[in-house]
């Protein structure tokens, strides 16, 4: 492809080891500081501001097991999946989950029975998977639009169990045994201090605060990226270039969306260049922009805030697939009558 010639050319493909090391200082500076201050506050409501700060340090180490997943932070394929695996560890979830997860996700974006991104769960992202929407599920979905990010605050938790479920019973899993291991050492790390120094009710309130800020950070992080972008058809066939665009959301900001999101701002660029390393992503927008524009290919990008009213009102939307068409009020009074 043309494109990739000219953003190899530009040696925006190499990596970028003192980028990482630095944002790896950085991360591993604001655990130490978080540790210290839950030895310093003692038994006081203020060490919820503690577990605020632990949850966006979580947040941005998945980041980083992200990019190693990628392949994005060290030369070597092998290195780089052993230091994902390290990362995600850390984080608490499965990276063996996660990577066969996000790798269908990234051959297939928004394609329907092949990205389980939009796969039916509790949020559906298809009206016709919101039509099948049963129970209480089915009163989420109708609301779903609006319970969306309120219900990212379960999504840490979320990210936990599926990751465990994986390993405990899926077959054939890579890895299966070092990630338990690391797992459960790093919940004994985490929760240990958490129920031995706390009183009960401030330990628990703890772990909520801190379950809540990761879910929320992690997917509103996420969600910008493709929720609300066109869906493809199971039987659609689209070449690589035009499917990863079309698809893919950017977010404007520059720098600080790029700290803030991990670069996940660049998705387009992230999409059309898994393995590219984040300081190189910035460039290589301009230069796929200019190719957009020169092919007539749809390249979109917005605010974070306007992302967000766009998830919101998509969801909003195919949740009406949810609602009973003759569930009207005024019927409802007339029937009484």
């Amino acid at each position: 492809m043309m494109i990739a010639a000219t953003v190899r050319d530009a040696g925006l493909t190499r990596r970028a080891p003192w980028f990482y090391i630095a944002v790896a200082a950085g991360i591993a500076i604001a655990f130490a500081g978080c540790i210290a201050g839950f030895a310093l506050l003692g038994h006081s409501w203020l060490q919820l501001l503690i577990a605020a700060a632990l949850g966006v340090c979580f947040t941005q180490t998945a980041f980083l097991a992200h990019e190693a997943a990628h392949r994005q932070i060290l030369n070597a394929g092998p290195r780089n999946d052993k230091l994902a695996r390290v990362l995600a560890s850390i984080v608490g979830v499965s990276y063996s989950w996660w990577d066969s997860k996000h790798s269908r996700h990234h051959g297939n974006p928004n394609k329907v029975g092949k990205d389980p991104d939009i796969a039916s769960d509790t949020i559906r992202f298809t009206e016709a998977d919101a039509a099948n929407a049963r129970g209480f599920v089915r009163f989420i979905v109708q609301r779903q639009g609006w319970l969306f990010f309120p219900l990212l605050t379960l999504e840490g938790l979320n990210l936990h169990v599926q990751g465990l479920k994986h390993l405990l019973v899926e077959p054939n899993v890579k890895g299966r045994w070092s990630e338990l291991a690391m797992i459960a050492a790093r919940f004994i790390l985490v929760l240990g201090p958490i129920f031995w120094f706390l009183p009960l009710g401030l330990a628990f309130a703890f772990l909520g605060v801190q379950l809540a800020v990761f879910g929320v950070y992690m997917g509103a992080s996420f969600a910008p990226n493709h929720k609300g972008m066109p869906i493809i058809a199971p039987t659609a066939k689209l070449e690589f270039f035009s499917k990863q665009v079309r698809t893919s959301r950017n977010i404007s900001g520059g720098w600080w969306a790029t700290w803030l999101l991990g670069g996940l701002n660049y998705q387009v660029e992230h999409h059309l260049f898994p393995s590219m390393a984040r300081p190189h992503l910035a460039k290589t927008r301009v230069i796929v922009r200019e190719f957009c524009q020169a092919n007539n290919v749809p390249y979109t990008e917005t605010t974070l805030w306007r992302s967000y009213g766009i998830v919101i009102r998509y969801l909003n939307r195919v949740g009406l697939a949810a609602r009973d068409p003759f569930d009207c009020p005024v019927s409802a009074q007339f029937g009484r009558r």
